[in-house]
């Protein structure tokens, strides 16, 4: 039985759309301090196979302990190779949020997890995103999370990240100590294009052994010369002063793109707090309005594959690109 390919925003058998609703980058980037990092790396050479100078600036950052670091190709290669390391420390069951990204339940499947387990028991793996996708809330699981923070249960939590520079409430997320934490900044930057992450370990996964064992099932240089630009330019302090103006100016987008949606008849699901947000447009058949609209140059985010059928997630852009899409709207339910 041949395995249907995972869905995901962003350009398609028709190319780059020209108004791209379906991912989560940050439309006022490229980020220019992370871009002029890309021009100028150096492609001619292998990255330090330890990413020593890396390791040192993302511990920096962060204020944590550099043991505590773990490179990672990307969120996806680390959503499996954490599972993996999961599988092989003897957990059976994954425990994924009810709406989510599709890797996490995908992971477990290959590599033989029951992915329909339940907060309330251990041991599992455990995942959370913050906020959420797709529908930018809060993750329900942080809270328990923090009732057992600190507490050896033989669980392994792991945080997703991605979305976290890129809350716009104003309010930091609460990250767990006991947790791991997974971070995928080229949303944020506005360059989806490079691949590149890093994990931050639990203190303990340093003395148990479980930050080299993580590392000892990771390829090769698992980042190229563009990664290593991209994280170390995310680290600077010029680049997270254009992060927080790109927000400021998200806050205003996000609010005329919930006008639109109103305007437009669309029911608008509740709670989002960052640049992105979920939908029900007025239609039957969603599919095929999808698709007209792609005719169109315009894409959103079809939600079926996150459990929600007749939804549609849409990340904030620009005015230029909301008028568009209620110009094809328009056009395609006349």
């Amino acid at each position: 039985m041949s395995e249907q390919a995972p869905a995901h925003g962003g350009p398609d058998a028709l190319g780059v759309p020209r108004h791209d609703f379906s991912t989560n980058a940050n439309a006022c980037g490229p980020c220019p301090q992370a871009l002029a990092a890309l021009r100028q790396a150096d492609r001619r050479h292998y990255p330090d196979p330890a990413y020593t100078a890396l390791s040192a600036r993302l511990a920096g950052f962060h204020g944590v302990a550099v043991e505590r670091i773990v490179i990672a190709a990307s969120a996806s290669e680390f959503i499996h190779r954490i599972t993996a390391f999961a599988a092989r420390r003897g957990l059976r069951r994954a425990v994924v949020p009810a709406h989510g990204y599709g890797d996490y339940a995908r992971a477990a499947l290959a590599w033989g997890l029951d992915g329909g387990g339940v907060p309330g028991a251990a041991p599992a793996l455990h995942w959370a995103c913050e906020p959420a996708s797709p529908l930018g809330t809060e993750d329900v699981a942080l809270a328990a999370w923090a009732r057992s923070d600190g507490l050896d249960d033989g669980a392994l939590r792991v945080l997703d990240c991605a979305y976290a520079p890129l809350r716009l409430d104003g309010l930091s997320t609460v990250l767990p100590e006991a947790a791991w934490q997974l971070w995928s900044p080229n949303k944020a930057l506005g360059l989806t294009g490079v691949r590149a992450a890093y994990a931050i370990a639990p203190p303990a996964a340093v003395a148990d052994g479980g930050v080299a064992a993580l590392r000892a099932l990771a390829p090769s240089w698992p980042l190229g010369a563009d990664g290593v630009a991209l994280l170390t330019a995310w680290a600077q302090a010029d680049t997270q002063d254009w992060l927080l103006r790109s927000r400021a100016t998200l806050r205003v987008w996000k609010a005329a793109q919930l006008r639109l949606c109103a305007d437009l008849g669309w029911t608008v699901l509740p709670g989002s707090l960052a640049n992105f947000f979920t939908a029900r447009p007025p239609v039957r058949d969603l599919p095929a309005l999808l698709r007209a609209l792609r005719a169109q140059g315009i894409k959103l985010r079809d939600c079926a594959s996150f459990g929600l059928a007749g939804h549609v997630r849409l990340g904030v852009l620009a005015p230029a690109a909301q008028r568009a899409l209620a110009a094809a709207w328009r056009q395609c339910t006349a």
